[in-house]
């Protein structure tokens, strides 16, 4: 790829994370929404676990039972495990290198805890959980749900030196994510080894963020982004340039930006207060559902017990 025909799009800010908790099991680091990043247009949130050590019990942890209704959330699976269930009757076990994406839309009810398995024999988990809005025509679809495994995430080959990028979702230089979007929406997951320069093509008009797992990239600029920091960038322009002088790990994401009003509120993400109030009362009231399917048991391979 010729560096000559690129325009390289231009850092806007760095955004570094603050430490929060969520549920009973997951420690997190949020970059965005923030002072420095409210958002990278359409996505609205990034939350980090981990890496945390779960020692072996009987109880598996997590995030109990809540409403969203009006977006998307999406959850990497970096290190353990992850179950999911909602009110629409769906359920997941997810493993490292698996991609939950979930479309709360017109309102879903759910929770997420560590594998119960993973749980009884304990080890390590890191995840990364995203919210991506949906414009106001999506807001009132029905529910969605995929599992996207990791072994149908497509593996591009940067350099022939091992670096290397996982399509989530979107497109990268003809090869299209595992992922079904809404919106035109780019989720990579790039990997790479000391000594690695890449141009990274991205599509004109479209933000761009990049949160770093572990490691550090340098910039063209000269601007080096760290571990648990986001960068935002231009929509102009249609690459970037990442170097790497150690083992790193990042996360691109960005998209076509909806250009409508956002009012977030608690789970809920819609385009006005009023919406908001009614997603409220329609949560109250159980028009979204309630938890009341069962989670089969597996044993380590993954056959219902």
């Amino acid at each position: 790829m010729n560096s000559q025909e690129r325009r390289p799009k231009e850092l806007l800010r760095i955004a570094k994370s603050r430490p929060d908790q969520v549920g009973d099991g997951f420690t997190i680091r949020r970059p965005m929404p923030g002072p420095a990043i409210q958002g990278i247009n359409p996505f609205l949130l990034l939350d980090h676990a981990g890496p945390t050590p779960v020692e072996p019990s009987e109880v598996p942890r997590g995030v109990d039972e809540h409403p969203h209704r009006g977006f998307e959330t999406v959850t990497v699976v970096l290190q353990g495990e992850l179950e999911h269930r909602d009110s629409a009757g769906n359920s997941g076990h997810l493993r490292e290198g698996d991609v939950q994406w979930m479309t709360a839309a017109s309102g879903v009810v759910h929770e997420e805890k560590y594998g119960r398995d993973f749980t009884r024999r304990g080890g390590t988990v890191e995840m990364v959980q995203l919210w991506v809005n949906l414009p106001a025509k999506y807001k009132g679809e029905k529910p969605g749900y995929q599992d996207v495994r990791a072994e149908d995430i497509p593996l591009v080959e940067l350099d022939g030196e091992g670096s290397k990028l996982r399509v989530i979702a979107g497109e990268f230089d003809g090869v299209k994510g595992g992922a079904k979007t809404f919106t035109p929406v780019m989720l990579f997951d790039v990997t790479l080894n000391p000594g690695a320069d890449i141009l990274l093509p991205i599509n004109t008009n479209h933000t761009t963020g990049l949160y770093v797992l572990r490691g550090g990239v340098l910039l063209e600029g000269g601007e080096i982004v760290r571990e648990s920091e986001l960068a935002g960038f231009t929509v102009e322009g249609d690459a970037i340039r990442v170097k790497a002088e150690e083992p790193t790990r990042f996360l691109l994401i960005g998209g076509e930006p909806i250009d409508e009003p956002v009012v977030s509120y608690g789970p809920f993400v819609m385009n006005s207060m009023d919406e908001i109030r009614q997603a409220y009362a329609d949560y109250r009231e159980g028009k979204m559902g309630t938890l009341d399917i069962r989670i089969p048991d597996r044993n380590r391979s993954g056959v219902e017990a």
